[in-house]
């Protein structure tokens, strides 16, 4: 019979679950998951991964309209939406399927159901609304993740009106789209289908696209996806959907009182996520849920002795790696590892993939203001990279943000080309405590990307070199 007691039991096995599970193995925790769907959770099956398979096969295509610049010609150059759509789903089941040969390799059993509480220190599990296993562990992770937000008055039909899922699998190529939300999934889809080219309108209800970021950068983003060909409105909502057969009519409240309607193939609903929260068990327990997520302290732990959650369904950031780090921080603290310490969000980054790519970490330059800190501002633009120059995108900026008392890097932004590849420095410098003299000190290679990173810190001193 299949052992059915363990030190440490996981529901959910995406990004936060897995890795936790692993990490806790290693500490030589017994460990167990239950898994649902497909290990990897929405990260891997039908989020991160999947939708950067996309936006690859955009990124090309964007690259071969631009041929003549670079000496090229070609001909003929067509979109095949079943292969793209294909290639995508074929590197999320590869991935998939490592993550389970992680757990084989890592002799954690996964049990296939629905996994919930079911007492102290117990958690049944459900496949096809039977109970297959009931299993005993100390301590408990839920990592149970999000699912898309629906609005009233504005649900999502699978075939018209679309979450992230059905924009990830479509079946055909929309010549119109209304992408509702301008956060980092409404962005990325946006680009994905006008690069392949669908005629985008992107409606956001705060002042303005990409509102996490920093108001420069997101100032930048905008005027390049209208130079794109997308149309934007900010401070904007769609009051009503309206399907026809083939189509959708959106009612658009754009402002002072006025309101004009589009028609578009398809619409994609891109307006946040809820924690899955229900049907997990908690009802009855300490286990506090705010608003759709699950109330933590700094180690994990929720309200319920040996209960802890993790990732997505604990709140934003709504990121993988925030999961993982989490599902790593909960386990070692489990474990009494030693060293283990708070996560710091501040010093999570976030990265968004659209064209033009968007990353940041740590306080936008009003929330420094905000919090009190005299600042010293660097920016450098990558029409001042010979490397960005030679690669033909000449568009974006890095900007520094730094405590003009004490030199604290207190946050970086970046857009452009594969920003998403160089937020990592920053990070790595935060994490170090690097001050903006160690940062002028350093030296970058050359022609990178990166010697942009050293000239936004060179500017917050007015030693800017190539500009």
């Amino acid at each position: 019979m299949t052992d059915t007691n363990f030190d440490v039991v996981i529901i959910g096995g995406g990004p936060g679950g897995y890795v936790a599970a692993i990490r806790a193995t290693q500490l030589g925790l017994k460990t167990a998951v239950v898994e649902q769907e497909n290990m990897g959770g929405i990260c891997l099956n039908w989020g991160c991964i999947p939708t950067k398979a996309l936006l690859r096969t955009s990124e090309i295509r964007h690259t071969l309209s631009h041929l003549e610049d670079y000496g090229l010609s070609a001909k003929d150059i067509k979109v095949d939406l079943k292969k793209v759509v294909k290639r995508s789903r074929d590197v999320a089941a590869q991935l998939s399927g490592g993550v389970a040969h992680l757990m084989k390799k890592n002799k954690i059993p996964v049990f296939d159901g629905h996994g919930r509480l079911a007492g102290k220190g117990k958690v049944s599990v459900i496949k096809d609304g039977k109970e297959t296993a009931s299993l005993s562990a100390a301590h408990i992770i839920l990592a149970t993740g999000a699912r898309a937000r629906v609005l009233p008055g504005l649900e999502p039909d699978g075939k018209l009106i679309w979450t992230y899922r059905e924009a990830m699998v479509p079946d055909m190529m929309p010549k119109s789209l209304l992408v509702v939300g301008s956060g980092a999934i409404g962005m990325e889809f946006a680009s994905f289908f006008s690069d392949l080219g669908a005629e985008v309108t992107v409606v956001e209800v705060l002042p303005r696209v990409l509102p996490v970021e920093d108001e420069e950068i997101s100032a930048l983003a905008a005027k390049q996806f209208k130079k794109q060909g997308m149309t934007l409105h900010t401070s904007a909502t769609v009051k009503a959907l309206k399907t026809s057969a083939k189509s959708v009519t959106a009612t658009i409240e754009t402002g002072k009182g006025k309101s004009e309607e589009i028609t578009v193939d398809r619409v994609i609903l891109a307006v946040g996520i809820v924690g899955n929260v229900e049907d997990i068990g908690i009802d009855g327990t300490g286990v506090t849920v705010d608003r759709s997520h699950i109330v933590t302290d700094e180690w994990m732990a929720t309200g319920e002795p040996g209960v802890y959650a993790i990732g997505d369904v604990t709140g934003p950031p709504w990121l993988a790696h925030k999961a993982s780090h989490e599902g790593v921080i909960c386990v070692e603290k489990i474990a009494g590892a030693a060293d283990v310490h708070p996560m710091k969000k501040e010093r999570i980054p976030g990265c968004t993939y659209c064209r033009p790519q968007i990353a940041s970490v740590g306080l936008t330059e009003a929330a420094a203001k905000e919090a009190g800190h005299e600042t010293k501002i660097g920016r450098f633009p990558f029409i001042g990279n010979g490397k960005a120059i030679a690669l033909g995108e000449p568009d974006g900026m890095v900007k520094t943000i730094f405590d003009a008392k004490t030199g604290e890097l207190l946050g970086a932004h970046m857009i452009g080309t594969e920003v998403t590849e160089l937020i990592q420095g920053f990070v790595i410098a935060m994490g170090l405590e690097t001050t903006e003299a160690e940062l002028m000190q350093t030296i970058f290679p050359h022609p990178t990307l990166s010697e942009m990173m050293h000239e936004s810190v060179l500017d917050a001193e007015g030693r800017v070199i190539h500009m």
